[in-house]
């Protein structure tokens, strides 16, 4: 089966009634994970943001301090769940700013935890990856934002 483009199902989605769309918006949350979050994201955290990154940093305190330090290779693995984890809320939220907040907290909670990232190439390449990840949304963000950051960013 092709699937629809979203130019189709946004002509077919004008055409249902408030109760089938319902319907449609409860069937799709069901089969999902992701999709019930984002539901839940859109329903209940976009109008205050500032809550959500807030939220979202006390989650990342909780994966920092459940991390396994033992061997780098765990170190990695569960640095990879972290961002994979700050990634999906960053597609949710789909603001730079948010972005780069959450971006600058996890280098930040890398550097507070003494991982030794120099002494291992994987999880140098991680945390480099991250930083340009940064300095490039930082460009793309209005003036007065990239300031604010600018200093953020020069300490990692």
């Amino acid at each position: 089966m092709k699937a629809a483009s979203i130019h189709e199902l946004q002509k077919e989605l004008i055409t249902l009634e408030p109760k089938q769309l319902l319907e449609l918006c409860i069937r799709l949350t069901k089969y999902k994970k992701e999709n019930k979050e984002l539901l839940s994201y859109l329903l209940f955290e976009a109008h205050d943001e500032k809550s959500f990154i807030k939220n979202i940093k006390e989650e990342i305190d909780i994966l920092f301090s459940e991390m396994n330090r033992t061997t780098a290779y765990l170190t990695k693995k569960t640095l990879r769940k972290i961002l994979r984890f700050i990634n999906k809320f960053i597609k949710y939220s789909g603001s730079k700013q948010t972005e780069i907040e959450l971006r600058i907290y996890f280098c930040n909670k890398v550097k507070s935890a003494r991982i030794p990232i120099d002494s291992n190439t994987v999880l140098s390449n991680l945390y480099h990856r991250e930083t340009e990840k940064i300095k490039t949304i930082l460009s793309k963000l209005h003036e007065d934002l990239q300031y604010d950051y600018k200093q953020e960013v020069e300490e990692l």
